[in-house]
């Protein structure tokens, strides 16, 4: 499995018109592209921030969709009041789900950055380090992690079922991402707490 990450900044008055437009415009057409398993989106109100993810069976499929998708993104662009985005490629290298999404559901979301090796390793530290750790956090209800061979990067989120859960977790996970990004020899590039605006996301059991 493999997915497109799409970073743009929105302009904050055109969050809710933005967010309208990319589930009832493009989720159906991403959706419908072949190879596709579905589309995610996470937004942060207060900074503009948003961030688009379409999940795709193999990464022939994701590089088909190259062309089939840039007008899309640059349609939700305008929508959001976006100049620009940034586009990234990732492989899923872990999913576990608790339970589904409710509305009203965040997620935080952690970057990391090293060397050739530091996915292999974050891959390992976060099944084993982190995945039994948080599974044990009020309101938890999935985790993912997303990795770069190549450019010796990872992106680890956690989703939780309320605003209020995500924040009460903040120490631990404060906690468990030192040890882990510890461990992995990676180090912590970012970290972002942002609202799920939906998660249309049909990924199997990757844990």
């Amino acid at each position: 499995m493999h997915a497109r990450t799409t970073t743009l900044q929105a302009e904050p008055g055109k969050i809710d018109d933005g967010i309208a437009y990319v589930r009832n415009e493009v989720l159906p057409r991403v959706t419908d592209t072949d190879g596709c398993v579905g589309m995610s989106l996470l937004v942060d109100r207060e900074s503009g921030r948003c961030i688009a993810t379409t999940a795709w069976e193999s990464e022939e499929a994701l590089r088909a969709s190259a062309e089939t998708v840039r007008p899309l993104r640059e349609a939700a662009e305008r929508a959001l009041g976006s100049t620009g985005s940034s586009v990234d490629t990732w492989e899923v290298a872990v999913v576990h789900r608790d339970h589904a999404l409710p509305e009203g559901a965040f997620a935080r979301v952690t970057w990391l950055s090293g060397d050739s090796n530091t996915a292999d390793r974050a891959v390992e530290m976060f099944r084993m380090g982190v995945l039994p750790k948080v599974q044990e956090l009020p309101g938890f209800c999935s985790a993912s992690l997303l990795v770069s061979a190549e450019a010796g990067r990872a992106v680890g989120t956690v989703m939780f079922e309320t605003r209020e859960q995500l924040v009460d977790s903040r120490e631990a996970a404060t906690r468990i991402r030192s040890a882990a990004s510890k461990e992995a020899a990676a180090t912590v590039d970012d970290v972002a707490e942002m609202e799920v605006a939906f998660a249309h996301l049909h990924v199997p059991e990757m844990a």
